[in-house]
């Protein structure tokens, strides 16, 4: 069993189901940011605070680190990803939230 540290890693993993219209969704490790409870506070608070026309890969990459993907996790391959599949977003934010909060539980 794994021991808790009170100096948890600057990141960590998680699997995404990213949405594919018309077909199964596709899971992708990405590699996210480690915030602490009063950091993570903040960053939904500037959520909350974004204007409508905001940056979407600066917005992706404050919470996002790297992905598993063949292609290099760079501004222009965001963008892409982004476009590409619409519902890759707000996917990566709730699974992002729901490991940062402890929602997993059991296996």
């Amino acid at each position: 069993m794994a021991k808790l540290k009170l100096n948890p890693e600057p990141t960590f993993k998680a699997k995404v189901l990213v949405p594919v219209p018309g077909a199964a969704p596709a899971p992708v490790e990405f590699t996210f940011k480690y915030r602490t409870r009063s950091e993570l506070r903040e960053y939904v608070q500037s959520l909350a605070d974004l204007p409508e026309n905001a940056d979407e890969v600066q917005t992706f990459k404050a919470f996002v680190a790297g992905w598993d993907l063949d292609d290099p996790f760079t501004d222009e391959n965001i963008a892409r990803l982004l476009d590409a599949y619409p519902g890759a977003g707000s996917e990566l934010s709730n699974t992002y939230l729901r490991e940062s909060f402890g929602a997993r539980r059991g296996n």
